[in-house]
């Protein structure tokens, strides 16, 4: 069974195409515009195992907004039909990645019943145009079209760079464990039937 997919979006603002092979080596190409955002997407697909393959152009001179959002949607558009029925999965995933000063943790679901928590501390350090309020963006859009809830925490840091590629990795680690398949499930992995 190939779990893999490929899906392209265009708009007035943005014109994406994304591969994904769940089942993959780790091997990305990633190509925004957004230097910062396709070493993040590049950490996803190596601590995630998947082989990831995005093309981005979008209104970068307006700002990162919409780029970074429209690959969220296409990403989890992608992992949701990668995943398919979603049938001998493990579902959950949790992983911690320690990143020097910083701590990040991501736990998942592939419900199909998307959510977002995003906590960070207060006075979070900003270093670079691509924001925490862009990384908050990027996981909603996969949340809301992969179907899944996704509680990520940033307990603490100093460093901003270290508290977003923490996240990214912890991500790709979870969605790995999560995505797993599992040989004693046999369907969904819910008392349901169903995801």
């Amino acid at each position: 069974m190939q779990r893999t997919a490929e899906v392209e979006r265009k708009t007035k603002e943005t014109q994406i195409r994304i591969s994904v092979n769940l089942d993959g080596k780790g091997q990305s190409e990633a190509d925004t515009g957004i230097g910062f955002f396709d070493h993040m997407l590049t950490l996803l697909s190596v601590h995630g195992l998947l082989d990831l393959t995005v093309s981005a152009i979008g209104d970068i001179g307006v700002d990162h907004h919409h780029t970074v959002e429209d690959v969220g949607l296409v990403l989890g558009t992608c992992l949701s039909q990668a995943l398919g029925q979603r049938k001998g999965i493990h579902r959950y995933g949790s992983f911690s990645v320690p990143m020097d000063d910083s701590l990040a943790t991501v736990t998942l679901d592939l419900s199909n019943r998307p959510f977002l928590v995003f906590q960070t501390p207060p006075d979070m350090p900003r270093q670079n145009s691509f924001d925490e309020s862009l990384a908050k963006e990027f996981f909603r859009a996969v949340a809301n079209k992969a179907g899944m809830n996704i509680h990520i925490t940033i307990a603490y840091g100093e460093n901003w760079h270290h508290m977003i590629e923490g996240v990214f990795k912890a991500f790709g680690r979870a969605l790995r464990q999560a995505a797993a398949l599992d040989p004693r499930v046999h369907g969904a992995p819910s008392s349901k039937g169903c995801l």
